[in-house]
């Protein structure tokens, strides 16, 4: 990360500029290699020192943090305090938005169970295709699955067929 560090009516000494960069450290090592570049300005009022950070991040971030006070370190510190509590907070909505992975559980360990005891258990996907009455029945009979949603191409409806206890097959239809 590049620092430019400019003096307005105050002389930036070895030691102002070393305090600086040391204490930008610490918020641009928060960054993880985001930062690109910071710009200090100091200047002097009234017998009060004034300190501007502007320190550009990544995806064109600008955190702007100002600082006053008797001496150069102290408002310099006042400032990166402010740009840090901004750094935070941008960090917060980069992770905010990062996808969580569901922890993956143990091999042994069993799942807690839902608060009215059942599951929903995602079985497949398949695609609803159109298909008379007939065929949807013939693939009953052929496979091993217990029920078929289909198209049905009288009608045109998502019709549902399903294998029942007695071994007749049940047929769901929606109203007209």
């Amino acid at each position: 990360m590049r620092l430019d560090i400019t003096g307005r009516h105050v002389a930036v000494t070895a030691a102002t500029r070393k305090f600086a960069e040391q204490r930008l450290a610490h918020t641009v090592r928060l960054l993880d290699s985001s930062a690109l570049s910071a710009h200090l300005a100091l200047s002097q009022q009234r017998g009060r020192v004034r300190a501007e950070i502007d320190l550009h991040v990544k995806r064109d971030h600008f955190l702007h943090g100002n600082g006053t006070g008797p001496d150069a370190e102290t408002a310099i510190a006042v400032a990166a305090e402010r740009v840090e509590r901004q750094v935070e907070k941008l960090k917060g909505r980069w992770s905010g938005r990062r996808r969580r992975t569901p922890a993956l559980p143990d091999a042994g360990a069993v799942p807690p169970a839902p608060p009215n005891g059942r599951r929903i258990i995602r079985a497949r996907r398949y695609a609803v295709k159109p298909m008379s009455i007939e065929d949807a029945a013939a693939m009953i009979d052929d496979g091993k699955d217990a029920v078929i949603v289909f198209r049905n191409s009288v009608s045109d409806a998502v019709t549902v067929l399903y294998r029942r206890a007695d071994g007749h097959l049940g047929l769901i239809e929606p109203e007209p």
